[in-house]
């Protein structure tokens, strides 16, 4: 029996050899963007990604934007809108002006009134915020409390005012939350950290100077630089009412720790982390400390690992906040060239610390 020659058959077999014809049948949103498929027997024409049942190859074609797929006769598909932005770039648009709001309310919006915002169910909203931040709703509107309540108590407000100002609607969830998010509670915070005992060193390596410092919960900051006394003086302006004690016999050991850390940063040292940061933070944090010695990731692919892949500029904000060199790895942050950028202690640092991973 002979193939089927007819027009038909032609169009359907040119079609289904045509590498788009891939992307229309396995849904593919990689390909959004690029192409968009017009379907004669509909009128529509749809985005690679779009839901719709799949349509008959010998009936489709292909267009490179949406005048010339509506020049050709066909009318956006409602389903997945091809005449309106990217999906992902709507998302991204309608959680910004979501966080404006909640930046600008006086206290955290309930899910639903950012629901009735934004004109969809909370389930919707609640996915849609999670999907693009890699945080949910409630969980930024804590970051948000955590940064505000920062600012009111190092600006010298009480604990009081700072309990409203913040936004907190009690005293038992501001002291819980409060304490959990700086550290220590709330009144030591204001006070410059007074009554909290840190013990710091200062050593040195082929990287020049190394601090190191730990409350009681363990290490909460390792600082490199070139002069001794500006390490301990940036120590001392973030707790400038802690007791500090320098060289305590007892700490040599974790000096020399972090000491060897730093020659060579691929070895996988256990040290016991004070990690203080929003909850955003300590996501990108940990992702930093996944990263295996001797690779780099992007601050794009960071912001993808750790759900957020529109919060790029979030994600190279968290790793500047860094206070723990070496021990959260951000000098495996690059850019998206591969490009070395935004490290606290200094580019030829990282570049030196990469390069000692790379030949391990």
């Amino acid at each position: 029996m002979q193939g089927d020659t007819t027009p038909s058959a032609a169009r359907a077999a040119h079609i289904c050899n045509d590498p788009r014809w891939n992307a229309v049948i396995n849904k593919d949103p990689a390909a959004d963007g690029q192409f968009l498929f017009g379907v004669s027997t509909t009128g529509v024409y749809c985005r690679p990604s779009c839901g719709a049942r799949r349509p008959r190859p010998e009936n489709v074609s292909f267009f490179a934007t949406t005048v010339e797929a509506e020049a050709a006769g066909f009318r956006p598909c409602r389903r997945c809108q091809p005449d309106q932005p990217p999906l992902a770039e709507r998302h991204a648009a309608l959680v910004a002006a979501l966080c404006r709001h909640m930046e600008q309310a006086e206290s955290p919006p309930s899910l639903e009134s950012l629901a009735e915002q934004a004109g969809l169910s909370p389930w919707h909203v609640h996915r849609i915020f999670k999907s693009v931040t890699g945080l949910t709703p409630r969980q930024y509107a804590l970051a948000l409390r955590t940064t505000r309540l920062q600012a009111q108590l190092t600006g010298g407000k009480s604990v009081t005012d700072a309990l409203h100002a913040a936004g907190f609607g009690s005293a038992a969830g501001f002291y819980a939350a409060s304490t959990a998010a700086l550290g220590m509670p709330p009144r030591r915070y204001r006070a410059g950290g007074a009554d909290a005992d840190i013990h710091y060193a200062i050593g040195h390596s082929s990287l020049g100077g190394v601090l190191v410092a730990a409350s009681a919960a363990g290490i909460c900051a390792i600082s490199l630089g070139d002069d001794p006394d500006t390490l301990a003086r940036e120590l001392r302006s973030r707790f400038p009412r802690a007791r500090l004690s320098q060289d305590d016999a007892a700490f040599a050991a974790q000096l020399a720790q972090v000491i060897a850390l730093v020659e060579d940063p691929g070895s996988a040292p256990t040290l016991p982390l004070d990690i203080r940061g929003t909850a955003f933070q300590q996501r990108v944090w940990q992702a930093l400390q996944a990263i295996p010695p001797g690779s780099t990731l992007s601050y794009t692919e960071l912001a993808q690992r750790v759900g957020a892949p529109a919060a790029v500029r979030a994600v190279a904000s968290a790793c500047a906040a860094n206070v723990l060199a070496v021990a959260i790895p951000c000098h495996r942050a690059v850019r998206n060239d591969g490009g070395l950028a935004g490290y606290r202690w200094g580019i030829a640092r990282k570049r030196t610390l990469l390069d000692r991973e790379s030949e391990e």
